[in-house]
């Protein structure tokens, strides 16, 4: 996997949360969190801004593993950010990470109403963080690559 700053992205129907990655792929970090309205644009923007080499999308997906309503949502999200952007992006199972991002906010004394403006960014850093620890355990990144024109690569 190419070295470089990636930055995770969870998808919401209102609001997407951003997180990056340090240039070596060890840590993530919250960025910011963007109304939907708008969103595809200011994460190409931040990709641009952070030198960013990879995009990586979380994929909600069922309990089960089966595909929903939200796992279509999040797939047209990362097929626009790939043929709006020239970065690969990535998609990768995100089952239940907004609920642990909300379970460590609560842990942290958040409380639900303050939880609401960043729990998408901690989100986005639980994805980017499976993802790199992934990569450092098996060496390999989990997920579908799409290319730049959107399209799965095998």
């Amino acid at each position: 996997m190419l070295p470089g700053v990636r930055l995770g992205i969870d998808v919401g129907k209102a609001r997407v949360g951003v997180a990056r990655s340090d240039p070596s792929g060890l840590l993530a970090s919250p960025v910011e969190t963007v109304t939907r309205e708008g969103a595809v644009s200011r994460i190409l923007g931040l990709a641009q801004e952070h030198g960013a080499v990879e995009l990586v999308v979380g994929l909600p997906l069922s309990l089960s593993g089966a595909e929903t309503a939200s796992t279509a949502d999040a797939r047209a999200f990362a097929e626009d950010l790939a043929s709006q952007g020239s970065l690969p992006v990535r998609l990768v199972d995100e089952r239940l990470s907004t609920v642990s991002a909300q379970g460590i906010l609560s842990a942290q004394g958040h409380s639900a109403k303050k939880q609401r403006a960043i729990v998408d960014q901690a989100a986005a850093v639980i994805i980017l963080q499976h993802l790199l620890d992934s990569v450092r355990a098996h060496g390999g990144a989990p997920g579908e690559l799409l290319n730049p024109t959107g399209s799965i690569d095998d």
